[in-house]
């Protein structure tokens, strides 16, 4: 079984899982938070394959700036494919969504509106270092 077939099994236990050969990343945080926090962390992560339940633009492109091969999510945006297919990272789906939604559901995902008029992943990976501080600080 691949890597990203290991990772989606794994799925329904978790938010998101990072598979590589025997190697398995798991977190139960909701958003960005699992990505920036395994980036965060010093951990090589180049290779994996990652299943996912919601990738938008921000999450994909945390998805390059870790080196992340393959991807599976449950729900992706036109947007997060786009930035996918630049990156010659592979991927599949179950739902296509025009844009990630907030989780009151009444406006675009603070994440997706943080990097949506940068394509350059570093600008985009402090971008939403900053939103995830601020938005903690404002509980």
């Amino acid at each position: 079984m691949s890597d990203l077939e290991n990772a989606k099994i794994a799925l329904h236990r978790h938010t998101i899982v990072l598979c590589k050969g025997d190697k398995i990343l798991t977190s139960d945080k909701k958003g960005v938070t699992p990505m920036v926090e395994f980036i965060d962390s010093g951990l090589n992560l180049k290779g994996y394959s990652v299943a996912d339940l919601i990738v938008g633009k921000a999450v994909a492109m945390l998805y390059v700036k870790a080196g992340i091969v393959a991807v599976y999510a449950k729900t992706i945006s036109k947007s997060a494919i786009q930035v996918l297919k630049n990156f010659n990272i592979s991927f599949c789906y179950d739902v296509l969504t025009d844009k990630i939604i907030n989780r009151k559901g009444d406006d675009i995902c603070p994440m997706e509106k943080v990097v949506s008029d940068t394509d350059n992943i570093d600008i985009a990976y402090n971008l939403i270092k900053n939103k995830l501080f601020e938005l903690k600080n404002n509980k």
